[in-house]
C-alpha cells in the first residue's frame, strides 16, 4: 500500500489530485463548509437518519416494531465495530497519510498524524447506512448516500486516498451485512423484552399504539359487560 502511495503514476495518486484539485479553485468558504461537513457534519446525518427512521417506526407501531427497532440498534454498534476493526488494519497496513508522501495537496484539516487505510469517516458512515438499509430501504438510501458524500469529502479534504475510501466503504459494508443475521438474533429479544415494560414500549411502540390498544381492549370490555348482562336479564 505504501509502495502504490509513493508513485504518482497510478490512478489512486491521479485521482487524489484530480478531486483535491477542486478545493484549491473554490471559494474559501466553500472549503471550510466542506472541512465541517466532511469531518463533523456527515456523521452527525448519519445518526439523525438512525433517530428519524426510528421515530417513523415507534409511530407506526404494530407487531414488527421490536424487529425494526432492533434493526436500527444494530446501526450504530455496526459502526462501532467496523472502527474496532479498522485498528489492527490501519496498524498492519501503515499506510501514510497522503500529504505525507505528496506535495502540492490542499489538506483542509490540519494535525492529522495517525495512519491513512482505511478511513474511519468511510468505514462509519457506510455500516450504519447498511445497517440502515436493512432496517428500512428509503432511509438506507439515504444513508448510503450520506456515506458516499462523505468518502467524496475526505479525498477533497487531502486526508485520504480514494482506495483509503473504498476500503472504509468495504469494511463498513462487510461487517453490517455479515454480522446482521447474529445481531438481529441477539437483538430483537433484547427489544421485546424492554417493550414489555412502560418506558420501553413508549421507545419502541411510542404512546399512540399503546392508547389505541388501550382503547380497544376497553371497548371489548365494555362489550363483554354487555353480553354478561343481557344473559343476566334473560
Amino acid at each position: 500500500m505504501a509502495g502504490l502511495a509513493e508513485s504518482g503514476s497510478n490512478p489512486d495518486v491521479d485521482l487524489l489530485y484530480d478531486i483535491n484539485g477542486l478545493a484549491k479553485d473554490a471559494p474559501h468558504w466553500f472549503d471550510r463548509a466542506v472541512e465541517y461537513v466532511g469531518e463533523y457534519g456527515l456523521l452527525l446525518a448519519s445518526v439523525l437518519l438512525v433517530v428519524w427512521c426510528w421515530w417513523s417506526v415507534r409511530r407506526r407501531g404494530g407487531e414488527s416494531a421490536a424487529g425494526s427497532v432492533a434493526a436500527l440498534v444494530w446501526a450504530p454498534l455496526a459502526a462501532g465495530i467496523a472502527v474496532l476493526v479498522n485498528v489492527p488494519i490501519r496498524g498492519f497496513v501503515e499506510r501514510p497519510r497522503p500529504f505525507r508522501d505528496h506535495q502540492g495537496l490542499d489538506v483542509l484539516v490540519a494535525g492529522k498524524t495517525d495512519f491513512s487505510f482505511v478511513s474511519d469517516h468511510a468505514t462509519i458512515t457506510m455500516a450504519m447506512g447498511v445497517a440502515l438499509f436493512v432496517a428500512n430501504r428509503r432511509f438506507g438510501l439515504a444513508g448510503i448516500a450520506v456515506a458516499l458524500l462523505e468518502g467524496f469529502c475526505r479525498v477533497y479534504m487531502g486526508v485520504h486516498y480514494p482506495t483509503d475510501v473504498v476500503g472504509g466503504f468495504a469494511l463498513g459494508t462487510a461487517v453490517a451485512l455479515l454480522l446482521s443475521p447474529m445481531a438481529m438474533a441477539l437483538l430483537t429479544p433484547v427489544v421485546k423484552a424492554v417493550e414489555g415494560t412502560a418506558w420501553g414500549a413508549w421507545l419502541v411502540r411510542g404512546r399512540g399504539q399503546r392508547g389505541a390498544e388501550a382503547v380497544v381492549a376497553e371497548a371489548r370490555g365494555e362489550e363483554r359487560a354487555s353480553v354478561e348482562e343481557r344473559d343476566l336479564a334473560a
